[in-house]
């Protein structure tokens, strides 16, 4: 039986997938914290998400075609959660969001350090973070630049944020 839809807008249509409150949130957690796993998605974020409401929003994620889940080598009772390339492609969409509330909203420094980076870096930076992306989620294999990656840029600016806080705080 196919759902309805609201409508054709494909504005409508991608909220109809992602609209939620939870469901970018663990697009985010598996892009720019690598969680890929129940447990790490349901422990390691801020926002609090309960495991039934991950569970939903994994499952639409699933049907949607935003994330595959396999088995995980290391433990035959975990699954391991991939983004497909439908999925990566909703970076620069997260990039966007992001510099939006960085410039207009009161976030904290440790937290936007990352919005701030990719605004600034741009569709350049973003279309890298989706190579990336699609070589740690679909094994696809890129060239890699000497120095880090824009992964662990991001993940550095983060830590010398949190590491100056901690010293002043």
């Amino acid at each position: 039986m196919t759902e309805q839809k609201r409508s054709g807008c494909p504005i409508n249509l991608t909220l109809e997938v992602v609209g939620d409150k939870w469901s970018l949130l663990i697009i985010r957690d598996m892009m720019f914290g690598n969680r890929r796993h129940f447990r790490e998605l349901l422990t390691k974020s801020e926002e609090g998400i309960s495991s039934n409401i991950l569970a939903d929003r994994l499952r639409t994620l699933l049907d949607q075609g935003i994330i595959t889940r396999d088995d995980d080598p290391s433990h035959k009772q975990k699954g391991i959660y991939s983004l497909t390339g439908q999925g990566i492609e909703l970076l620069p969409i997260l990039a966007q969001m992001s510099g939006w509330g960085f410039k207009y909203l009161p976030v904290t420094e440790e937290l936007g350090i990352r919005a701030k980076l990719l605004s600034e870096g741009g569709p350049k930076m973003w279309a890298e973070f989706m190579d990336e992306l699609r070589e740690i989620h679909l094994g696809v294999k890129r060239r890699r630049k000497a120095g880090p990656n824009v992964g662990e840029r991001l993940q550095a600016a983060y830590q010398k944020v949190v590491a100056r806080k901690a010293k002043t705080g």
